[in-house]
């Protein structure tokens, strides 16, 4: 366990260094070029970089920092009244990201570092499918009664999210093709609210980064099973 939750940088190459520093230096740019910094979203999206190439590298610490992601981006959420980000993020995403952790903690690979990747069975997948669309149809309802803004976008987020959520306890490498898919779809989210508040433009091109380093995340677990890394 004590390897771990070791430093999370040092299991860091190259290109794990250009696209993280690359990401930052995106998102930093966007918001000062946007006339509209604002200081939340900045610390939420250094966050949501950093996590995603630690989950990349199916390290740990992904998970820890996915807790603080998913309690900032909900602050940040509240100030739109996406109601359904304030949902997903804060009363789902935080939570299974900290019983994650828990299983992530338990399940280390040979090299006790890193995660051991979890094999997804059809009853397993089946399973987080429909509890998925369990969640974003109680979402809808609730998220109907609250007047969200973009219903159906916001109630579409809260299925992709929770999938992901779902595959990432099970330690899939298909949870970062989930993660992908919630990042187009809030990608959309944020553009309709940016077309009201210029201010959010910058969150979209966030998710336009997020959703590069969840590819990446993606092929590096994808590699890591053809090499039978479990």
């Amino acid at each position: 366990m004590n390897a771990m939750i070791s430093n999370p940088f040092a299991c860091l190459e190259k290109r794990d260094w250009a696209l993280w520093l690359g990401s930052l230096a995106v998102v930093l740019l966007s918001n000062c070029f946007s006339g509209t910094a604002d200081p939340l979203n900045i610390i939420t999206v250094c966050v949501g970089a950093t996590l995603l190439i630690f989950l990349a590298k199916g390290n740990v610490w992904g998970q820890i920092l996915t807790v603080v992601f998913g309690l900032l981006y909900g602050i940040q959420s509240i100030r739109f009244r996406y109601w359904g980000e304030v949902l997903t993020y804060v009363g789902m995403t935080a939570p299974m990201a900290i019983t994650a952790t828990v299983a992530w903690l338990r399940h280390p690979d040979d090299s006790g570092s890193t995660v051991a990747i979890g094999r997804l069975t059809p009853k397993k997948l089946t399973a987080a499918v429909l509890s998925s669309v369990i969640a974003a149809t109680a979402a809808y309802i609730v998220l109907k009664a609250a007047h969200t803004p973009n219903l159906t976008v916001s109630t579409l987020s809260v299925f992709t999210s929770f999938l992901a959520c779902v595959l990432t306890y099970l330690r899939s490498p298909w949870y970062a093709a989930a993660y992908a898919c919630n990042d187009v779809v809030l990608i959309v989210l944020w553009l309709l609210a940016s077309l009201q508040n210029p201010l959010y433009i910058p969150v979209m091109v966030n998710f336009a980064v997020f959703f590069v380093n969840d590819l990446y995340g993606l092929m590096c677990w994808r590699k890591r099973a053809a090499c039978g890394n479990s």
